[in-house]
Order: structure tokens, then C-alpha cells, then sequence
């Protein structure tokens, strides 16, 4: 139900899971393992499998051990790899464009940190056209609780509680579990 027009692919997209940002997260093993199975899906399914890697200069610099994907997943030579530095992985990237050239209407979301650059991801997918799936067990979050925020399990049960029940005009929104996720169509 895309509202692009001509592009009726679904891409896996795989955000942020790096060294640094998911060495403290909930469920770190357990998420790595789901997006690894979901990434071997993907390549067998023949659906195409898109990497956002965030870098900053103070916290995430590009070439760092921290910056680099975790060792669990392994980036194929033909996966588009997207780098960015703002929350939404399609602001001030070329996302989109690679999006467009894979024919791609329909994205599978899973990674970290689910509420910064997931939640951000997801609503600029759908303000842009597609549709999307988060995959509700395979993304995390670390503890911000100290600082006011909920416990990761909360954040990213209440994630999954209101992207299930999202819409908009001709879009759809939703949550699959990793086994249960609809690679190719929907």
C-alpha cells in the first residue's frame, strides 16, 4: 500500500547496531542474534538488506572500534551501507536514493536505539511514503533510566504498543516478531 509509485520491493533495514551503541543494551545478545537471522533471511529470500551506521566525531568516529558494526553481523559486498549523523536514517543521507534504486516501497526496521533512531527511521519512512514494519524483537535500547527516561523494557514495549497501531493515508505501520515478519510482500 505504498504511496510510492513503481516500487514494490521490501528492503531489510538494519540501524545503528555498532560497537558503541549497543554494548550496553537490553537484550544486546539476544537482538544481534534475531537481526542476524533476519539478515540470513534476507539473503536468501533475495531481499535486498540496507546497513545505517551513525558516526560522530566526539562519541562514534568513523573507523573506530566503536563505530564499526558489531562482529556478530558481516555487511555483504553488494549491501548498501548508508552513513549518517542525524537521527532519521534518511535526513542528510542518501537513503532514499539507494531506496529508490533497489525499487524498494516497504521497509522491515529493526536495530538500535529504539527510542532515538528507530522511532525517528520509522516516522520519517512513513512521512515520506512507505510502509513499515518494525520488527518488535529485534531492537534495543540502553538504560537511560537514570535520567528520567523509562527502563529499556518499557521503551521498547511501549514502541512496539503505538507502531502497531499506526497509520497513515495509504501506508501501512505494524510490528511482526523476527519469526514472524513477512520478508518479501506483504
Amino acid at each position: 500500500m505504498t504511496t510510492l509509485d513503481d516500487r514494490p520491493q521490501t528492503a531489510l533495514l538494519v540501524i545503528d547496531v555498532q560497537n558503541g551503541v549497543v554494548a550496553g543494551a537490553h537484550d544486546r545478545d539476544g537482538v544481534v542474534g534475531r537481526i542476524a537471522g533476519l539478515v540470513e533471511r534476507a539473503r536468501v529470500e533475495d531481499v535486498p538488506v540496507v546497513w545505517v551506521q551513525h558516526h560522530d566525531p566526539d562519541n562514534l568516529p568513523r573507523g573506530s572500534d566503536e563505530w564499526q558494526l558489531v562482529p556478530e553481523l558481516s555487511r555483504g559486498a553488494d549491501e548498501a551501507l548508508v552513513e549518517k549523523q542525524y537521527a532519521d536514517s534518511f535526513e542528510d543521507t542518501p537513503l532514499e536514493e539507494v531506496l529508490a534504486g533497489l525499487g524498494v516501497g516497504r521497509l522491515v526496521v529493526s536495530g538500535a536505539q529504539t527510542d532515538e533512531c528507530v522511532r525517528s527511521t520509522l516516522h520519517g519512512a512513513i512521512t515520506r511514503g512507505y510502509d513499515a514494519t518494525l520488527v518488535s524483537d529485534a531492537h534495543t535500547t540502553e538504560d537511560a533510566s537514570p535520567w528520567g527516561a523509562p527502563t529499556p523494557d518499557l521503551v521498547i514495549a511501549h514502541t512496539n504498543l503505538y507502531w502497531a497501531n499506526h497509520r497513515a493515508p495509504g501506508r501501512t505501520a505494524g510490528t511482526a516478531t523476527a519469526a514472524e515478519v513477512e520478508l518479501r510482500g506483504w
